[in-house]
């Protein structure tokens, strides 16, 4: 299975960003909107200058009581893991499970092209195994 598999199993491969320079306020009103945990920073929507989350807000919310009013860019995860559209599903689950990483942007030739989250992997993985389970129950059947 490749990633790819799994982005074209999604309700939707539209991957929303935000930009830098925008405020944690807006941030917050996006996450909302579109009901997703991170978003994708990235200045021309296409490249991928880091990644924000929830978590992100949440961690910086205790020291720091004005964070809604601060920038994307100041407390955005700028070391961020990404892969390509053709790896293997298993890979990715290596790397976000070795990473502590809940979303991964996708590249295809450098450029932005979709996100995968745990979520996505899970119902993958779920999905597989239901697979399995009914070919072997039909298998059990038949003899």
């Amino acid at each position: 299975m490749r990633i790819n598999d799994v982005l074209n199993a999604k309700s939707s491969r539209d991957v929303i960003t935000i930009g830098p320079d925008a405020s944690i306020r807006d941030l917050v009103a996006l996450l909302t909107e579109h009901n997703v945990g991170a978003l994708i920073v990235s200045a021309d929507g296409e490249s991928v200058d880091g990644i924000i989350s929830e978590r992100d807000v949440v961690r910086h919310l205790n020291g720091r009581p004005d964070v809604l009013d601060a920038q994307v860019s100041e407390i955005m995860t700028t070391d961020v893991r990404t892969c390509e559209a053709d790896a293997a599903l298993t890979d990715l689950m290596r790397v976000m499970t070795e990473h502590r990483v809940r979303h991964v942007p996708v590249l295809t030739g450098g450029k932005l092209t979709g996100i995968i989250s745990i979520g996505d992997v899970v119902k993958n993985r779920i999905g597989e195994l239901e697979f399995e389970r009914d070919q072997l129950d039909t298998y059990l059947h038949q003899t």
